[in-house]
């Protein structure tokens, strides 16, 4: 859901119910490669989860066909490797949740969207970024 701030501005919230932060820029990440979790109608994979990757996580989404660590330079994709912040299709991150793999999230940069996919309670047993 978006809302609008007193200026105008659309506001597109968290899973915690603010405003959606920034993932990370170095790399840019977000289905629109601005930094941000946002989804949209052309987003099929709902990328809306701010996951920290982990080398473990990294393994189990090639295994899954969807190699995260490669780089591929035509698409402007640098590869991840653990540490790094990425917006993560939500039903990727369920299948690692299930698996015992998921890596932790930023809440405050994860979109409520992603609560169609897990609960709140889930989500909040993997922060990073919140009490």
């Amino acid at each position: 859901m978006t809302t609008q701030n007193g200026t105008g501005k659309r506001i597109v919230k968290n899973v915690l119910g603010t405003e959606l932060k920034l993932c990370c820029k170095d790399p840019l990440t977000g289905f629109y490669r601005d930094g941000h979790c946002k989804t949209g109608p052309q987003d099929r994979g709902v990328h809306t989860t701010c996951a920290v990757m982990t080398e473990e996580f990294l393994a189990f989404s090639k295994a899954q066909g969807n190699d995260l660590s490669t780089p591929m330079p035509q698409y402007r994709f640098p590869g991840l490797k653990g540490g790094d912040c990425w917006c993560l299709c939500a039903a990727r991150w369920v299948e690692a949740y299930q698996a015992g793999v998921a890596p932790k999230l930023k809440l405050s940069a994860t979109h409520e969207k992603m609560l169609e996919f897990a609960p709140l309670e889930v989500l909040q047993a993997y922060a990073v970024d919140e009490d």
